[in-house]
């Protein structure tokens, strides 16, 4: 999918005008903030609106993937928020936050509602959903050691995906995407401490669930492997 492409043309038919400053837009992408693009955009800039798309989108694209585990439902949502941004970017306040936490707290909630929807992976609010394993994986004493990275990687990702959303959300925010505690609670419209208190619940969580027997301290290597930036 062109998904640019079709943002620029939606934006054309929703009232967006093709701006004059193509090359002063073009070329000072690095100096203008993501503020100053979003009232260009909101006054017409095809150019703004597609620098945006350029910074940000791969950002909620990780994340929407990182959440629901499906490239097409990640495509979906990422053009879905930047639709939004066209139609209602009035609303960004830059006071509570960066443009790129509203982006992904716009995303949080297309994709907690797509997931719920479709039924993906677990219920949103069930915490005692696990994910499971082969019987094979179970039983070897050294599953951590004898697997190949990217099968670590399979692993966790598969674990991440198996989390309650208020948990796997707060892993996404500040493990993958080492966002800070006050970053995540901007997206999420939380408190600092519930951040935390969510973030320490699913790392024991992901502990459990990526513990066979005597493998405890390789597991939790796996599942410390990034921090959240405080």
């Amino acid at each position: 999918m062109h998904l640019i492409s079709n943002l620029v043309e939606l934006f054309a038919l929703s009232g967006g005008i093709i701006s004059s400053r193509r090359h002063f837009l073009m070329t000072s992408k690095g100096q203008l903030s993501d503020s100053e693009l979003l009232r260009l955009m909101l006054s017409g800039s095809e150019e703004a609106l597609s620098i945006l798309y350029d910074r940000r989108q791969r950002k909620i694209y990780q994340f929407t993937l990182q959440m629901s585990g499906s490239p097409e439902i990640s495509e979906d949502i990422t053009q879905e928020v930047f639709m939004v941004l066209i139609h209602h970017g009035e609303s960004f306040d830059e006071t509570r936050g960066s443009l790129n936490s509203f982006l992904l707290g716009i995303a949080r909630n297309l994709v907690r509602k797509r997931i719920s929807r479709e039924q993906l992976y677990v219920s949103l609010d069930n915490e005692t959903d696990d994910v499971t394993f082969s019987d094979e994986c179970h039983n070897s004493l050294n599953l951590i050691d004898e697997l190949a990275r990217d099968e670590t990687v399979e692993l966790v990702r598969k674990a991440v995906l198996s989390l309650p959303a208020r948990y796997r959300e707060v892993v996404v925010l500040c493990e993958l995407q080492e966002m800070s505690y006050l970053e995540a609670a901007t997206v999420l419209n939380c408190a600092v401490g519930t951040v935390r208190s969510r973030l320490h619940r699913a790392r024991t969580l992901l502990l459990e669930k990526l513990r066979p027997a005597g493998e405890g301290n390789m597991a939790e290597a796996a599942a410390g492997s990034a921090r959240c930036v405080a």
